[in-house]
């Protein structure tokens, strides 16, 4: 019953057919459909899965058809379990709303809420009840399977939108002066080898890739960390495909990289550079170790850099997770990624329509987690707080006398 014209054909026939007629044209589509056809009829035209199984013993031999060709009259027949005890219904809404509220009497609060358990639990209750009726009851009831959905933010900090407001205004400030403005972010780690991988590839019909059974980690490959640079206003990428921990030293890493790569080229007379990042991670408002290896970058590099952090809770507004990252999760669907040579590979092929271009490198540094700064470190970092938020905006501004001594 899976295609709309057999749905139709049955509603469109129904009030013309009588019980047994019904049963029969209901069991000639489950018939047709085969393995699985009297559960999807019995969904599709409310004909129970009993009546579908006679009808189809009715078709098959002709005369227990004529045993059964007695009609009964309209509203005869057997009771309903939930006409002949009007408290069903109630108890059974009970136990539902009871576990969606989260009242801590309820018997099903901490178990899944199948049919079965609902069923067996009305029972326990002095009801006479299948999961069978619970299905079918909880239908008529407006209930249906659901998956949880994400919708529900963080604690949102009253200052939210005026954060958003304070970066929109400094990116434009920064591109009016053709000045770089990056998104920063360490996209999900990937386990390397031929482990399985989202979505689907064309292939030869009949022959998928065989990849592994379990996704467990192969010590010799590892996993590997991309950490990604989104240029807002030119439309390019950049990501550094690490194989060590993800840490602030390996984020500003890929920063330098990405200034000596592809930013200096693009802006050779910038004296600025502006980041927009998460709150958390690697590139953390908290993370002293991030803003230590950020005068290190502006020590190196000359630049004065700015960065405006995403309130707590936004990450997903984020420019490099829809400009960029998304795009090379869609490029790379279906496909292994066996080596650290084909990431690399599959993320610097990525392009879009729009004029996206990415360049990739693999960063075989090791980053050690748990490096401590100490007060006097970081006491020497030449940081000035916005005015709005320091915690969240504030430019470092080079040192030159310290280039060679600010060291951990």
């Amino acid at each position: 019953m899976d295609t709309p014209s057999a749905k139709h054909r049955f509603l469109y026939l129904l009030p013309f057919l009588d019980e047994r007629m019904r049963r029969l044209v209901a069991a000639a589509e489950a018939k047709v459909l085969g393995y699985g056809g009297v559960s999807a009829v019995s969904k599709e035209t409310g004909v129970s899965r009993r009546a579908i199984a006679q009808g189809l013993v009715e078709l098959d031999e002709p005369v227990a058809l004529a045993r059964s060709s007695r009609i009964r009259k309209e509203g005869g027949g057997r009771k309903r379990a939930a006409d002949k005890d009007p408290g069903l219904k109630r108890s059974l809404e009970a136990l539902v709303e009871a576990t969606t509220r989260g009242d801590p009497q309820s018997p099903l609060l901490w178990t899944c809420k199948s049919v079965r358990k609902l069923a067996d639990e009305l029972r326990n209750m002095g009801h006479t009840a299948s999961h069978q009726l619970v299905s079918d009851l909880l239908k008529e009831m407006g209930y249906s399977l659901q998956a949880n959905q994400k919708t529900i933010e963080g604690g949102l900090n009253p200052d939210r939108n005026a954060q958003f407001e304070h970066i929109c205004e400094t990116v434009k400030s920064f591109q009016a002066q053709r000045n770089p403005v990056i998104s920063v972010d360490t996209k999900k780690k990937e386990l390397v080898g031929n482990f399985k991988n989202g979505g689907r590839e064309l292939r030869p019909k009949g022959e998928p890739e065989q990849v592994r059974v379990h996704d467990f980690i192969i010590p010799e490959l590892g996993k590997a960390a991309p950490y990604g640079v989104y240029d807002v206003t030119n439309n390019v990428g950049w990501v550094s495909v690490g194989i060590d921990h993800d840490t602030a030293a390996f984020a500003v890493n890929s920063i330098s990289s990405w200034w000596h790569t592809m930013g200096k080229p693009t802006y050779p007379t910038a004296r600025e550079l502006l980041i927009t990042a998460d709150g958390g991670g690697s590139n953390g408002y908290r993370v002293r170790l991030w803003k230590v290896e950020l005068q290190r970058l502006a020590n190196e590099t000359g630049l004065s850099i700015s960065v405006s952090h995403l309130p707590p809770g936004t990450s997903k507004w984020n420019k490099i997770e829809h400009k960029l990252f998304s795009f090379i999760t869609q490029n790379w669907r279906g496909k292994p990624l066996v080596s650290y040579e084909v990431i690399v590979n599959l993320i610097a092929a990525t392009t879009t329509k729009t004029g996206l271009k990415v360049q990739s490198e693999l960063d075989t540094r090791e980053y050690p987690k748990g490096v401590t700064i100490t007060d006097e470190l970081f006491d020497k970092i030449n940081i000035v707080k916005h005015d709005f938020h320091g915690e969240w905006n504030y430019t470092i501004h080079p040192i030159a006398d310290l280039n060679a001594t600010f060291i951990l």
